[in-house]
Parts: structure tokens; sequence; C-alpha cells
């Protein structure tokens, strides 16, 4: 059941699970075509798409991609309140249980260890696991990062409860113990993150990520470039995957050498940053403070002088920035936003700057609120809304299967105007 609820396409050869994704890709072009058509837009192309749409490229790497897993800690199918893994079934049919991992074909063997050890942790510590803040418990969420360097993070999350700093500090000294010197030694981790969380989830500014244990930051290498990578960085989960979404979004940008590169949502520069050598200059935004102190560290490392990043929310951030762009030069924009798509004045930001002609949208749930920012994009001007710039219109649709086994896809649309 669990293979199945993460991994829906597991069974299926590759191929085939290629061929599923590009159905529901053209699917996804055909509901926007028809919207478009609502607003108005002439938008219906061959087979009653946007726009054309190319074959799905697949992933270098299959089974055991993911560089990035996040366990739960619950009840499991045995009754063991302290089990690390993840989620079956739903509140709302109150059959909720945590099942390990050990199975699932996109984890790597890494992470399956580090949780089965956290795990063994929990079940010797004296404390609760926290199930329902309410009802108290302390031992929360594992996340593991790994890279293909062989760096390993482990971020615990704990919630303090009513624990004051001496109980706090013996728990962190016996973590830092079992994955130093104990049975835990054996994960090998290159860092070991500790964080105090009365939410579901919490920024480092919100709560600090404590450092136990190794070095605050692990290490990437992705098309030649070093990225330095901190707890809560945004890094495309399949790094294989990324080179080859990356160097494909190089080639759709069609930037020349005098190019202004707008990278959206920037996470720790990746794209700006493998992009840099073909642009003139590189403007980065990103929310999370630390992901953007990474990108400027990464800028610096790699040699890279052409880029500039701004951290904040991008509604705020960007308005700011294009409402008094007078620069002469060409502005391509990326944009690669969370599954919550990009805030409305974000959209009116990019619509109402003349200089962009050309924008890339990388979603990996097209179908959810990027398709409300695509109709924004391409739809008629309207003063009321505050969009009176001309409207983008999709040109070419590429998805990169970053996520084997499961639904999703990596979906990057051209839009130009």
């Amino acid at each position: 059941r669990l293979a199945n609820a993460v991994t829906p396409l597991w069974r299926l050869p590759y191929q085939e699970q290629l061929q599923v994704k590009y159905k529901s890709q053209r699917k996804i072009l055909q509901t926007l075509a028809s919207r478009l058509e609502e607003l108005g837009i002439d938008a219906q192309k061959p087979g009653g798409l946007c726009c054309p749409l190319q074959p799905v490229v697949p992933s270098p790497i299959i089974n055991g991609y993911r560089n990035k897993s996040t366990f739960s800690v619950n009840r499991g199918p045995d009754g063991n309140p302290k089990t690390v893994g993840l989620y079956v079934g739903t509140g709302k049919a109150r059959n909720i249980v945590c099942v390990k991992a050990n199975h699932l074909e996109n984890m790597p063997l890494k992470h399956k260890q580090v949780a089965q050890w956290y795990e063994e942790f929990i079940c010797r510590s004296p404390l609760d696991s926290c199930i329902l803040f309410h009802e108290g418990g302390h031992w929360r969420e594992l996340v593991v990062r790994t890279t293909s360097r062989g760096h390993t993070m482990a971020i615990i999350t704990f919630h303090p409860q009513e624990l004051g700093q001496e109980a706090l500090a013996t728990q962190k000294a016996l973590l830092r113990e079992f994955f130093t010197y104990g049975p835990g030694a054996a994960c090998a981790l290159t860092s070991l993150y500790f964080q105090e969380s009365t939410m579901t989830r919490c920024s480092h500014e919100q709560s600090p990520y404590q450092l136990l244990h190794g070095e605050p930051h692990i290490f990437e290498e992705l098309l030649g470039l070093k990225f330095r990578i901190s707890p809560d960085a945004f890094f495309q989960v399949n790094t294989a995957g990324a080179e080859v979404l990356y160097q494909a979004v190089g080639k759709l940008c069609q930037t020349a050498g005098d190019t202004v590169l707008l990278d959206i949502c920037c996470g720790t520069g990746t794209i700006g940053l493998s992009l840099a050598h073909q642009v003139s200059k590189v403007i980065g935004v990103e929310v999370v403070e630390k992901a953007i102190e990474d990108a400027k560290w990464n800028a610096a490392f790699n040699g890279i002088s052409n880029c500039e990043f701004h951290s904040g929310k991008a509604e705020a951030v960007l308005p700011q920035l294009l409402a008094s762009w007078e620069d002469a030069r060409p502005l391509v924009a990326v944009v690669n936003p969370s599954r919550a798509g990009l805030h409305y004045r974000v959209v009116q930001a990019i619509r109402n700057c003349r200089s962009i002609r050309r924008l890339l949208y990388i979603s990996c749930k097209p179908e959810g609120e990027a398709m409300r920012n695509f109709l924004e994009l391409c739809c008629p001007p309207d003063p009321r809304k505050k969009l009176t710039g001309e409207p983008f219109a999709p040109v070419l649709a590429i998805p990169f299967d970053l996520f084997p086994h499961t639904v999703h896809c990596e979906l990057v649309l051209l839009f130009t105007r």
C-alpha cells in the first residue's frame, strides 16, 4: 500500500511510465487550451493542445535517485508508536499508519539506513514520540539529505513541550553520542541538525537549526559547479535529472551575451549559476534567507562574478526591482516556484515589465496553482486587475521526469510575447 501510494507506477517498465506521464501532460495542456479559449484567446493547436508538447525527457537515474527524504514518526502497523516511516491511510477514515520505507524504489539505501537508526534511538529513549501536539511527546520528523559526493545530513525535529534547557541539552547530547560513537555512527553523518519546533513546519528564522555534529553544510556538484546546501535550502530532489533539466533551460532561454537572466525562486542559485557563463548578468530572488547565503557563497566559490541575489518574498522584491527597470539589455525570466505557484503580484510585475519577452515557467504541479498563473500571464490586459502589459502565449512544453515511479513530472513551459 505504501509503495502504491508514494510510487504508483513502480510496477510498470520505465518506458511505460514515460508514456503514462506524457498522456497526463497532454491533458494538462488541453485543459490550458480550453481555459484560454474561455478567455477569448485562440489557443487550440493540433490535438487540442495550447502549444506543441515534446516527449518526456527520461531521468538518467531511475532507482534511488532522491537526494532528500522526509520521514514521519507515528504508530506502525504492529502498534509501535515510535515507527519511523511514511504515512498510509487518511485522517478522514482514521486509518493512518506509519510504514517503514525500506522497499521504496525511489529512495537510496542511505536514507533508509538513517531512518532505521533514528527509530532505534527513539525506541531506546524514555521520551515519547509526538503524534498529536496537544497530547505531549517529543520525537518527530527526520529529514535526510545526501549528495553524490557521499555527504549525508540528518535533521531531527523535536517538540520541546515543557522541557527546560537542561533536559533539552541532555537529549541533544544523547543524540550526538548515538550518531557519532554509538550504533548510529554506521550512518557516517556529515552533519547532524536538531530543530525544536512547536509547529508542523518551522523556518530557520522561526526556530534555528542547531548543528549537533559535523559540518554546517553538505556539498553537491552539478554541471561542473560546486554547490553548498543548508538544512532548509531548496535543491532539486534528483540531481542527475536536474542537470538535464538545466541544460535544456539554458537552450530554451536563447540568451545572447548581453542578456540579463532573472531567476525567480532561485533556491541556492543552481539555475542562474549554471547559466551565468552565457549571459551578461543573473539576478536571483529567493524567500529562504539561508538559501541566498548559499547562493552567494556558491557564486564566489565558483568564481562567478556576474550574479546578484536578493533575499525576500518575490512579491515584495520583484515589483520594486522591475518597476524601475530601465536597462536596455534583453531580459529573460525563469520561474521555479513551489506547488503554491507565484503570488499574483509577481505575475503582475512580470506582465507589466515590457523588457521581459521570454519566460520559462518550471512547475512540478502544472495542473495546480500554476494553472492560475498560466491564465494570468496569457489573459487579455485588464486595468482593473492591474495587468496592463501585453499578454504572453505558450509556445512549447517539455516534461522532464525528475520523479521516476511517481505520476509527477517537472514541466517546462516556454512563454513569449
